[in-house]
């Protein structure tokens, strides 16, 4: 059992691996890469005493804050689906961040929602708690991979199905400091025979999944270490999406 506290992200996508985890140590080095079953992913976590993990998913439906016209809103003048979010995902969308909307029942949530709940619900049975319970030597927090690398950039990121957005995610992930790959190794790499050839350096980046994880961990690291850097976005009750900037702008 490892007894220094590790900083770890997960992200449930809900496709054939549905979980990609990775851990950082007290240092942002590293420590763990790795995609699997929810068993997987809950064997790697009992495996520490002392841990904050991040995840890319809701913890549970929304309260229905934004359909009932949240007192802190504009009055929503779309009744039905249209309003089934939660309060920090209404605040993102606002600022052109489009987040998936969690409904108010669990099972109107897609898939990989779905996968999240179970995840939570998992953790709690292993001893997680929920960042409201700071003296718990296992904590959690939400994040998201969208919003989070919109608030590192400034701007929306390119899309991370492509070359240029896995690129550009492992840049900005790089330059906060993070010690992962240089992206930038991947061009040294390239040579034309390479390039006429179709052999591409691809081993030198990340893949979407295993980019969101990571900062997702990142934003774990900067909760515990850099509180002042980070920013809560939503109602405390109804789940908070924690993101890797002092704050943000107005529109994305």
């Amino acid at each position: 059992m490892f007894f220094d506290t590790s900083f770890v992200g997960i992200d449930a996508s809900g496709g054939r691996k549905p979980f990609t985890y990775a851990a950082l140590d007290a240092l942002g080095r590293l420590t763990a890469l790795a995609e699997g079953e929810l068993d997987d992913v809950l064997s790697f976590l009992a495996a520490h005493e002392k841990m904050l993990v991040a995840v890319n998913a809701p913890p549970r439906p929304s309260h229905g804050l934004v359909r009932d016209n949240h007192p802190t809103l504009t009055p929503i003048r779309k009744a039905g689906r249209a309003a089934e979010m939660r309060l920090a995902e209404y605040e993102l969308r606002q600022r052109g961040i489009n987040v998936s909307a969690t409904p108010s029942k669990r099972e109107m949530s897609s898939g990989w929602v779905q996968v999240g709940f179970e995840l939570y619900r998992r953790m709690e049975s292993l001893g997680f708690y929920p960042d409201s319970a700071p003296e718990a030597k296992r904590r959690w927090i939400e994040t998201h991979p969208q919003a989070c690398f919109a608030a590192l950039a400034g701007q929306m990121p390119l899309p991370s199905s492509t070359l240029e957005g896995r690129l550009q995610r492992q840049l900005l992930l790089y330059e906060q400091g993070l010690a992962i790959r240089d992206p930038m190794d991947f061009f040294e790499e390239l040579t034309r025979h390479k390039l006429l050839k179709g052999a591409l350096p691809l081993e030198m980046l990340y893949t979407a999944e295993a980019l969101d994880a990571l900062s997702a961990a990142y934003v774990a690291f900067l909760h515990e270490k850099r509180p002042a850097e980070i920013i809560r976005v939503g109602d405390p009750d109804e789940g908070q999406i924690i993101l890797p900037v002092k704050e943000l702008k107005n529109k994305y």
